[in-house]
């Protein structure tokens, strides 16, 4: 299967996030957002495209040993307890609110998405091309086409997921991060992808050692997501996930 190149409109394997830094009053936002950059290796280079491991983006993911090398550098601990665990702790569901890559333009984040994983999108009239009306999903989990209508018996046949669950996450360090971080990484372009909905309510909370996409041919691109969003927010993970992760890379080209 073949994966689009990053930042153009439909499936981004993986698009660093662009960070505006609010200057003058408010500092504590600037130094917060820094941490954020520095984390995914993007620093304060140039504007052109780069990968999430802060290479220069030549339209080709990088090799599996980038990967190796980031998961290398991950904490490896046995899981955390999920107490205290709340969808609120991750910030307003779907916001629009965080200096992400669709950050502030209007739109919430679940709508961002649908809109640049579908093809044939149809908006709803009157919401200047925000709301997702319909559309046609090439669904990497499943490798099959699921069309998107929107409406109280319809849209749950396509769903967003976190391709690192937020309960996952959680039990693996997110519990430590900054709000706004935790409201980031919810938000992050990365960390979302437009699926199946049945395959992501199998999936739940599920990390790499006990799920995998069914579509085989999406796998490598799975986990290479996966290790790039833990990386980016100093995430660990147990030792069985490091090990399916690392096997799993082992049969990428």
């Amino acid at each position: 299967m073949n994966i689009p190149e990053p930042r153009r409109r439909g499936f981004i394997p993986v698009a660093a996030v662009a960070v505006f830094l609010v200057t003058g009053a408010i500092v504590l936002v600037s130094a917060l957002w820094g941490a954020v950059e520095d984390a995914r290796g993007g620093g304060s280079g140039g504007s052109g495209a780069v990968t999430a491991a802060g290479e220069p983006d030549s339209g080709e993911w990088p090799g599996p040993q980038l990967y190796r090398d980031m998961l290398a550098e991950l904490d490896v601990r046995e899981r955390a307890p999920l107490t205290g665990y709340a969808r609120e702790a991750f910030g307003q569901r779907w916001s629009d609110d965080v200096e992400v890559e669709f950050g502030h333009n209007g739109c919430d984040t679940r709508n961002d998405i649908l809109a640049r994983d579908l093809i044939r999108v149809e908006f709803r009239p009157g919401t200047r091309d925000c709301v997702v009306q319909s559309g046609l999903l090439n669904d990497y989990y499943t490798g099959t086409q699921i069309d998107f209508v929107r409406g109280p018996n319809t849209s749950n046949a396509v769903q967003v997921d976190h391709i690192v669950p937020l309960a996952d996450a959680w039990m693996k360090g997110a519990q430590d991060l900054d709000p706004e971080l935790r409201r980031a990484f919810a938000n992050d372009p990365d960390n979302l992808i437009t699926v199946s909905g049945p395959m992501n309510q199998e999936k739940g909370a599920a990390d790499a050692a006990t799920w995998l996409p069914p579509n085989p041919d999406f796998r490598c691109e799975y986990v290479k997501r996966q290790i790039t969003v833990k990386h980016r927010y100093h995430l660990w993970v147990t030792p069985a996930e490091r090990d399916a992760l690392t096997a799993q890379l082992s049969a990428c080209g």
